[in-house]
């Protein structure tokens, strides 16, 4: 079992930033991939970012340039830096774990965190 707990949402004005965290019950270093997700009212659940083990990303179109994933291994935490925000970013966001368990690879989820946007 993994579990997940973000952090860092809120509410701010479009071309501001914010910051998310992420911080993993176990080690992050032996997961195979974490990355952010969100879902918007009325929309389904969309990848923003990953990161696999050996450090590659990868990123939704739409956050190209102004989003970006890294994680601090020692403290078992995976954050997303969101620059120039706009309305359209507004969602709530998901945190999610890969870890490959007997042969399979099982998600893990948070509980999400609100980030709205105002324009």
């Amino acid at each position: 079992q993994v579990q997940l707990v973000e952090s860092g949402g809120g509410l701010v004005q479009a071309g501001g930033s914010l910051r998310l965290s992420c911080a993993a019950s176990r080690s992050i270093s032996r997961l195979n991939a974490m990355g952010w997700y969100r879902q918007a009212p009325g929309k389904q659940r969309e990848l923003v970012t990953r990161i696999d083990r050996d450090g590659s990303t990868n990123y939704a179109d739409s956050v190209k340039g102004r989003f970006t994933i890294s994680r601090d291994n020692t403290k078992n935490t995976v954050y997303l830096q969101m620059n120039s925000l706009k309305a359209e970013d507004t969602a709530v966001y998901y945190c999610n774990a890969v870890k490959l368990v007997v042969a399979t690879l099982v998600n893990y989820w948070g509980q999400g965190t609100q980030v709205t946007v105002s324009s």
